[in-house]
């Protein structure tokens, strides 16, 4: 008989795997996992402590309150986690059958055309969520739940900015894979989201700007209402000037990084 044992079954840490690839920015996320990772055994105490005193009379809102607190951080680093580690579940079945080059390629395209754009989005969309909870100093729905619930909208809000830099950080590593180290390379291959950064950035600055120089008592409202923001016309089809600055500037970008590029070979 054999002495040597086949090995069915090994349990290793997603954080540790593939280690040898990671940049700076994914050991950055994975650490910062790790510690979120914690919030899921204070989670479940919390889970086991309610269903025990809810059965002996002495139901505690604060502590159903936290508990969707701790779920919500948890799940939204965990996101961060699944993108750097690659532990996400993909729903692909010819992606297992590509070849090395093109899967990279596959994940290149997912991160910096879909994912990342959405998840700018999403930072976009819920700063005014969360500014707005700031503002109203916004509670618990419960009297005796856990207040200052504009923590957790801001939060939130902070959370898609450690997800999109797991994925920037993620794209970077993509590319040095696919032997792409070039910076004009790097900005073209993600040209919709440097062009999505590069709107939102223009949008802000060109905000911040009307809101200081503004008559009192003008809310924001009524400044977004300014000619400035308001649609081109190209024959049938409206777009924002805000959109036109970006990608005319995004060109540019790349161009001149390309410009330099030959300078220094």
């Amino acid at each position: 008989m054999s002495n040597t044992q086949e090995v069915v079954a090994a349990i290793s840490d997603p954080g540790e795997v593939g280690r040898a690839d990671h940049n700076r920015g994914d050991r950055i996320i994975v650490a910062i996992s790790n510690v979120a990772a914690w919030l899921f055994p204070i989670l479940m105490l919390a889970i086991s402590a309610q269903v025990v005193l809810r059965a002996a009379g002495h139901n505690q809102a604060w502590l159903d309150d936290a508990q969707w607190w701790m779920y919500g951080m948890a799940v939204l680093i965990g996101i961060a986690y699944a993108v750097t580690t690659n532990s996400h579940v993909r729903v692909d079945i010819f992606y297992d059958n590509f070849e090395r080059r093109k899967r990279i390629i596959v994940d290149i395209i997912g991160i910096a055309w879909l994912f990342l754009p959405f998840i700018i989005l999403c930072w976009d969309v819920t700063l005014d969520y969360a500014i707005s909870s700031i503002k109203a100093d916004e509670g618990s729905d419960s009297p005796n739940g856990l207040h200052n619930l504009w923590l957790l909208k801001t939060f939130m809000n902070l959370s898609f900015i450690v997800i999109a830099f797991a994925l920037w950080s993620a794209y970077l590593r993509l590319m040095r894979q696919l032997g792409e180290t070039r910076l004009w390379k790097i900005l073209l291959w993600a040209f919709p989201t440097v062009a999505f950064v590069i709107d939102l950035a223009a949008y802000y600055l060109t905000l911040g700007v009307l809101v200081l120089g503004a008559a009192e008592g003008t809310t924001t409202r009524e400044i977004t209402r300014s000619a400035v923001f308001q649609p081109l016309e190209l024959g049938e089809t409206e777009i924002s000037p805000m959109v036109v600055v970006a990608l005319v500037l995004t060109v540019a970008l790349i161009v001149l990084a390309r410009l330099f590029a030959r300078k220094d070979a």
